[in-house]
């Protein structure tokens, strides 16, 4: 069984693949559609978009010219991190959906609990608790089968929990070897919540470390498809991005087990020297 059909168990009782194709910071129109079919072709069947990456329409229109039947794709995408009012909320969502031309999404996130012109304040506590209200009534229609967050810490999600009837399914945060966030992870983890890495190859800068290469070469395999299963190995879900067809399809051979020395050598690496 590959990889990329094993899946986690939702808190609502979804499965979700345990690896989905990231298209952050891949531009919109034929470099996204590409992608997305090559990942597909290879056996993808998880792809990560986002209404802030201006690829929503790519990503959908690869997946409908695929052979692959849109109920076997799961897809996610997200609300702007700037969005903070009920009525945006829909105004977004519904634009999401008109891009992707889906009649339903299989998760739904809260970018930023901040516009990232402020990123880290506090001072949007009261507007994210209206925002998951929105998201909770979206997915009470139907049109989305699961809803979560992205970038929130312990704080942010303990703010949405104080009054939320739903939980976040999803907390995708950046999480790489040597920067896997303990506190937000355990406390994600600890209230049932799937936790999603986004930049599982530190955006490209884990291929600079040569302790790293020297560990993936020990293995026999690619930096790339270490840095993944090592995600993988702490029970967290990552999210590769490539556009290389040849990149996309080694990032899926993930079939060997890093040993528990190793696994520990990756998680003591300083995250910073990564930027």
């Amino acid at each position: 069984m590959s990889i990329l059909t094993e899946t986690y168990q939702l808190n609502n009782g979804n499965e979700i693949p345990k690896v989905g194709f990231g298209t952050w910071q891949i531009p919109g129109g034929k470099p996204t559609y590409e992608a997305v079919t090559a990942a597909l072709k290879a056996g993808y069947r998880h792809v990560d978009t986002a209404k802030a990456y201006r690829n929503e329409e790519s990503v959908g229109q690869a997946i409908f010219d695929s052979d692959v039947d849109r109920e076997n794709v799961f897809v996610t995408s997200k609300l702007p991190a700037e969005t903070k009012t009920y009525d945006g909320v829909i105004k977004d969502f519904q634009s999401t959906m008109k891009a992707l031309d889906f009649s339903y999404l299989d998760l739904y996130l809260i970018h930023a609990p901040w516009p990232w012109a402020q990123r880290g304040s506090t001072d949007y506590d009261q507007a994210n608790r209206e925002v998951w209200q929105a998201m909770q009534d979206i997915y009470e229609s139907g049109e989305v089968k699961a809803i979560g967050v992205s970038n929130f810490n312990v704080h942010d999600l303990q703010n949405i929990l104080a009054t939320a009837d739903i939980k976040p399914a999803v907390n995708q945060i950046r999480y790489f070897a040597g920067y896997t966030e303990p506190q937000i992870t355990k406390f994600t983890k600890d209230n049932g919540i799937l936790v999603e890495a986004y930049s599982p190859l530190a955006t490209g800068a884990l291929f600079e470390n040569e302790d790293i290469q020297t560990m993936a070469n020990k293995y026999g395999v690619s930096v790339a498809q270490l840095a993944i299963k090592f995600v993988l190995q702490n029970g967290v879900l990552p999210l590769p991005k490539a556009v290389n067809e040849n990149h996309i399809k080694n990032n899926t051979q993930l079939n060997f087990e890093i040993s528990q020395d190793d696994m520990q050598r990756l998680d003591d690496l300083n995250g910073s020297d990564f930027g």
